[in-house]
């Protein structure tokens, strides 16, 4: 299994968002699971790429050629391909991942997991997205998501859908329980 992580590029406040970056990605070595992510050597995308490699884990990176040029590409990465563009990037990302998981992260990673979890919807694809919820980050998160249910522009089976997982454990169960819905237009 290939599972698409989409996190910060900075640390964030919070030292146990490191620590859980870590822990998950420990576990997804220890699993055989590879991680398809961003590329980069900076931020929780560096941690998790440092663990994974300290772990033996496989990790691939999908970069853009502006984000190498800058010189943040890991350069010790199972696989790094590099691209033209940010919406090369993410088609690739999701070509190569069998499942997406947010981690904390700012705008880019809420604009990627939102990209593919709408993109679920519509069924482009039908794969699990996922929340993997450090210290509560993504609360506040998943109650706007319930408010747009309540609102009526969002329908429960894609409320549902987003697996919403505090261990690496419950993560994993879930994505291997996965069931998508239907189709919003079919």
């Amino acid at each position: 299994m290939k599972v698409a992580i989409y996190c910060g590029s900075a640390k964030g406040n919070n030292p146990n968002f490191v620590a859980g970056v870590k822990a998950l990605a420990t576990y997804f070595a220890e699993q055989g699971i590879e991680v398809v992510y961003g590329g980069g050597k900076v931020g929780l995308m560096g941690e998790m790429a440092d663990a994974m490699i300290a772990a033996g884990g496989n990790v691939i990176g999908v970069i853009t050629k502006h984000l190498e040029d800058k010189e943040i590409a890991h350069p010790n990465l199972t696989d790094l391909y590099v691209v033209e563009d940010m919406h090369e990037r993410k088609a690739k990302m999701a070509e190569l991942a069998d499942a997406f998981v947010a981690l904390p992260g700012g705008i880019g990673t809420l604009e990627e997991i939102f990209e593919v979890w709408t993109w679920a919807q519509i069924g482009l694809h039908e794969k699990p997205c996922a929340f993997y919820n450090i210290e509560g980050f993504y609360d506040p998160l998943f109650t706007m998501v319930d408010r747009m249910f309540e609102a009526g522009f969002v329908k429960a089976p894609y409320v549902d859908m987003l697996i919403r997982a505090q261990t690496p454990e419950d993560l994993l169960a879930a994505f291997e329980g996965y069931q998508a819905p239907a189709q919003k237009w079919a």
